[in-house]
């Protein structure tokens, strides 16, 4: 009680609701002192404020100690109230204890990120933190505005055109591979741009990936054979297991793919620009407990390296 008696005692204005609630349950102007940690001479001041604010004496010296006037009766349930909205304002933000916790988080990412990035993400929240859950939500038009909002708290993976008011922490780059059954001609042998020419491909439709792809390809003047056009990476091991078409995806989603679904993975006979996998979150929930232990979870299972950039 002293400790946060001092603390609310340097505030001007509660220091002086502060005495009042003292001298009401003291009944003692050198008690308030002492539980104030203040002189007895400035207290006798700030008491002398109080009362000329409310034009009255508030407490009155009697045998019995400080006794309240009936003006001070009527205002020390209000003065109270008060003082326990400041107390609420004034402490320190809880610590985040994730084994406790019961809330959900809500994460945009790609389809591509559903393979690589979440399944570890989430042996880790069940391991930690058994009680949270784990909302999956598509990258698109509106994640800027849903992490502005706080509707989500997260995004993985890679979200090009964010402005200002967002952080975002690298964790790594990757380049892309061509992926092949394990029965197809092509698997045995290195792949050349002549044999990536002649083969025949399946097109994921997805995102910033298919769009960087799709640049690499016009400016080497490759054009492909595409027998299929698919709008994710779900699905796609099947797809290239089963048939003689060759996909050409980034590298963790591609070794991952194939670690499952017992492809083969090829050298691409090309270059494409890397892309860089990234956490991003908006300057609203920077220091909330939650999201930075969400977000050190993250780095702790994707970075390789620690830069955090702000946008």
């Amino acid at each position: 009680m002293v400790e946060r008696a001092a603390e609310l005692a340097t505030m001007p204005e509660a220091r002086l609701l502060l005495l009042f609630a003292l001298l009401y349950d003291t009944r003692s102007v050198t008690r308030a002192a002492q539980e104030l940690g203040q002189s007895q001479p400035n207290v006798s001041v700030w008491l002398n404020k109080l009362r000329r604010q409310q034009g009255d004496p508030l407490f009155v010296r009697t045998a019995r100690g400080m006794e309240p006037t009936p003006r001070a009766e009527a205002l020390v349930e209000p003065v109270r109230q008060a003082l326990a909205s400041l107390r609420r304002v004034s402490e320190p933000a809880a610590l985040f204890e994730p084994r406790q916790a019961r809330r959900s988080f809500r994460i945009c990412m790609t389809d591509g990120s559903h393979i690589t990035l979440l399944p570890p993400l989430l042996r880790h929240v069940r391991e930690e933190a058994p009680g949270m859950r784990l909302v999956a939500t598509p990258i698109g038009d509106d994640t800027a505005r849903d992490l502005e909002a706080g509707r989500a708290d997260l995004a993985l993976g890679l979200v090009p055109g964010l402005e200002s008011g967002f952080y975002q922490q690298a964790f790594y780059a990757q380049d892309f591979i061509a992926l092949v059954g394990p029965r197809h001609p092509l698997a045995s042998a290195p792949l050349t741009v002549r044999a990536y020419r002649e083969a025949v491909h399946v097109e994921v439709l997805s995102g910033k990936t298919h769009a960087l792809l799709g640049e690499a390809l016009k400016a080497q003047r490759i054009e492909r054979d595409v027998r299929l056009q698919v709008p994710g990476f779900l699905g796609l091991a099947a797809v290239v297991a089963q048939t003689d078409l060759v996909a050409t995806v980034p590298r963790e989603i591609g070794e991952t793919l194939a670690r499952n679904g017992g492809l083969k993975v090829l050298k691409c006979p090309f270059k494409v620009p890397g892309l860089a996998v990234k956490q991003y979150w908006h300057l609203r929930m920077h220091h909330d407990a939650a999201n930075r232990w969400l977000r050190g979870v993250c780095a702790a299972i994707y970075s390789k390296g620690p830069s955090i950039r702000w946008t």
